[in-house]
């Protein structure tokens, strides 16, 4: 009996993305299926990075095909491709960066900074390129974090290059002045230094720039949610009440300039005690959970108060780095990918597809 690419695709079907809950075949990601006698291959391309996960589905994949009868080998082709997607209205896409991802809260100390280099380096480890844009003027923290010493490199005296830290490219105020001075600036300059920061930067090919976003909901957030190319914004609080009180302006704020909430985080969720095991919800309970209820976001998940976190950020390597297998470490990664997924779900940006309409006045 004849090998049918019908037969291919229903056996192909049966596999499950374990991110999206969807088949490849439906979706459009399983494509240039070929029959060649008994031989089959085909290739598969996700948007949205996935390094460790691609042997598993490659295996799935071949198996499925392997039960058509009269399939002898097959050749999969898995791989990914992660596009530049749309933002707000009227706000042109950042040279060499396709998303931006704004990591805000409305209040301070709630963990935000860690957040967001955690979820960078998970995005690293899947095979992303990343970067960290440390919005926070008056308190930077990334190139701690990070474990980045020394000064950005001007070829042209008028641009910058990024630092790099595990991999990840990276960008702070904290690079330029000394660790001990404070910015004692007013709003408009420190906002014009963090648009100097973002846009003399030269980013390398970016698939996703996380922004540290400075707390609350004042000038310098307002300009960077009016002005930055903002694919979306994930959401870190903390399960106080005064925490959600604060984080549910943020999400206020994104809504009235037409930035997407991607999600929430909920961070220090649940101390246990190293000693004992017992657990406590210092800061309450469900909060985080209800809040993504109330305005109808995702909620990608729980970090618990733990010193690991603190010790590993404050030493410059973030979880993620430091314990790579480690039970946090693999809740930043499932963030990650969550975040990941749902800017793939997102509309593409097609403003590069068309050419610029320039009118000028005639003589």
């Amino acid at each position: 009996m004849a090998l049918t690419e019908s037969a291919l695709l229903a056996a192909l079907q049966t596999v499950i993305d374990p991110n999206t809950q969807q088949d490849l075949v439906s979706t459009r990601q399983l494509k240039n299926l070929r029959i060649d006698g008994t031989d089959v291959s085909f290739d598969v391309e996700l948007g949205y990075p996935a390094a460790t996960q691609i042997p598993a589905l490659r295996q799935a994949l071949i198996a499925a095909a392997r039960s058509v009868p009269g399939v002898g080998n097959v050749s999969a082709n898995l791989g990914f491709k992660i596009t530049a997607h749309s933002v707000q209205r009227g706000v042109p896409l950042l040279p060499g960066v396709k998303n931006i991802i704004a990591i805000a809260s409305g209040k301070g100390g709630v963990g935000k900074s860690t957040t967001t280099v955690n979820l960078a380096l998970a995005l690293a480890a899947e095979g992303a390129r990343v970067g960290i844009l440390d919005a926070d003027i008056y308190g930077p923290s990334q190139p701690m974090m990070m474990g980045i010493d020394g000064r950005p490199e001007s070829v042209d005296g008028k641009s910058m290059e990024p630092m790099i830290g595990h991999g990840v490219q990276v960008m702070s105020i904290g690079f330029i002045v000394e660790a001990d001075q404070a910015m004692i600036w007013r709003g408009p300059m420190a906002t014009q230094a963090l648009d100097q920061l973002l846009r003399q930067t030269n980013w390398q090919d970016l698939d996703y720039l996380l922004v540290d976003m400075p707390p609350g909901t004042g000038d310098i957030q307002l300009t960077l949610s009016q002005r930055v190319p903002l694919t979306g914004a994930v959401i870190v609080t903390t399960p106080q009440d005064i925490a959600l009180l604060d984080a549910r302006k943020g999400v206020s704020m994104f809504e009235k300039v037409g930035v997407p909430i991607i999600g929430v985080v909920e961070n220090m969720a649940v101390y246990c005690c190293p000693n004992c095991g017992h657990t406590e919800h210092i800061f309450g309970q469900g909060g985080g959970m209800k809040m993504s209820q109330d305005f109808n976001m995702p909620y990608l998940g729980a970090l618990p108060l733990n010193l690991s976190i603190r010790e590993q950020a404050d030493s410059g390597r973030p979880s993620v780095v430091a314990d790579p297998d480690g039970e946090i470490a693999g809740i930043y990664r499932s963030v990650a990918r969550q975040v990941a997924v749902a800017v793939a779900k997102k509309a593409k940006d097609y403003s590069s597809k068309f050419p610029t309409i320039t009118v000028s006045k005639g003589t």
